[in-house]
């Protein structure tokens, strides 16, 4: 098999060392390899650093074993070529599985350009990462800690959120600090209901009629300041963001010119695919890496299914709740797509689907700088054409047994 980097070296790397294999050009032709260990300690990997220079190793390829390969990642990326390689993409000989082999193995798939390496991106959109990722975090935590608290007045028999949409919203949450002060009388507590709500006072004097006590008391002052901490912190990280993605500021204004995209989801995909689309060949390899396209897994002529691989599901997350946004906007090529497809194919496809639109667009505006251009909400039925989307019609409303004469706009 032909060599492809004549300098290279495979790192199986553990919490506690990492075991190094070399592959350089030995005694006339042949290849030589050589083993090392090395402790996961700074000074362990500056040691592993220096003897991979002094082979002049140009290409490293690393399994990404949880967090541990960071360190190793980010000390050797500045010295020479590094690969993170996807565990599924370099399956072993079974039954002989050691650290040591492991190495080797890795070692000599990189000799032969065996495997490919995954996305990790400069140094700059990773810290961004670690903003958004982290306050996505804090934004779930605050929202459990919410319905933690609402199933707390529920054990105390307080309805409140059957009549109040938002029970941390103003009026509810006046509620809540008279509830823990130690107010007990539910006409009181309704009469704190401020502008529309208070329309709902006697339904509002129900719902706050219970059992709540001390007990209670105590556990939703300690959910309501957990809350408010978690809030404080959004708003210091979402600050922090702010000034991280200003060198990035002109593609946070393209991509909100997409229907459904809002300024957070903007953020969160910058953070995650970068602003630089040079590291995807394409719109497709883009889809395909972030699992927003079909699977492929045909077998004997047949596809049994095009599930959709995991990618990255931080990116997921944020196309899922723009394509839902997108999905109720009015007039556009989006909200089109999607009730075109959602009739026919569901909800989740057609989710997904939007998705796939959604960074198909992504992909084509940071790499020509041009904001979205939307098609409009009729771009399917004028690429069908009227004639046939008319004879469809006619004929579900002949299956539902209704005879139709048509008559143009206009005419009496």
């Amino acid at each position: 098999m032909d060599v492809v980097y004549e300098r290279c070296a495979g790192i199986d790397i553990s919490k506690a060392d990492v075991k190094v294999c070399i592959r350089v050009p030995g005694a006339g032709r042949r290849r030589r390899g050589e083993v090392r260990t090395f402790t996961s300690m700074t000074s362990g990997l500056l040691a592993m650093r220096d003897w991979l220079l002094a082979e002049g190793v140009t290409v490293v390829g690393m399994e990404a074993t949880g967090i541990y390969w960071k360190p190793v990642f980010y000390l050797l990326e500045h010295d020479m070529e590094c690969w993170l390689l996807n565990a599924r993409h370099m399956k072993a000989v079974p039954g002989r599985k050691t650290d040591v082999k492991d190495s080797e193995w890795i070692a000599k798939l990189v000799e032969h350009g065996l495997v490919r390496a995954s996305f990790v991106p400069p140094e700059p959109i990773r810290q961004l990462r670690d903003l958004t990722r982290y306050r996505t975090e804090v934004i779930r935590e605050r929202t459990r800690e919410a319905q933690r608290l609402e199933k707390l007045l529920e054990d105390a028999g307080i309805k409140l959120s059957c009549v109040v949409s938002d029970i941390l919203g103003v009026s509810g949450r006046a509620m809540l600090e008279a509830l823990i002060t130690g107010e007990r009388d539910p006409r009181v507590l309704a009469d704190l209901a401020k502008r529309r709500l208070r329309l709902k006072i006697p339904d509002l004097i129900e719902a706050l009629t219970g059992r709540f006590g001390d007990h209670h008391a105590f556990l939703a002052r300690a959910m309501l300041d957990r809350i408010d901490a978690a809030t404080a912190m959004e708003v210091r990280l979402s600050a922090r963001i702010g000034t991280a993605l200003e060198p990035m500021r002109r593609s946070v204004d393209l991509l909100t010119t997409i229907p459904g995209v809002s300024t957070r989801a903007a953020e969160v995909i910058l953070a995650e695919i970068g602003a630089d689309m040079a590291r995807f060949a394409s719109a497709e390899h883009l889809a395909s890496w972030a699992g927003v396209c079909p699977g492929n897994h045909e077998s004997a002529g047949r596809q049994p299914t095009g599930r959709t691989r995991h990618g990255d599901p931080w990116l997921k997350a944020a196309l899922g709740q723009s394509a839902m946004a997108a999905a109720r906007t009015k007039n556009t090529y989006l909200a089109a797509r999607y009730r075109r497809l959602v009739a026919r194919r569901g909800k989740r496809r057609a989710v997904v689907a939007l998705e796939h639109s959604l960074l198909i667009a992504v992909w084509h505006m940071l790499t020509h700088g041009v904001p979205h251009q939307d098609l409009g909400g009729d771009y399917f039925l004028e690429r069908t054409g009227k004639t046939r989307a008319t004879r469809r019609l006619i004929s579900q409303l002949n299956q539902l047994g209704y005879q139709v004469s048509l008559q143009p706009t206009g005419t009496s």
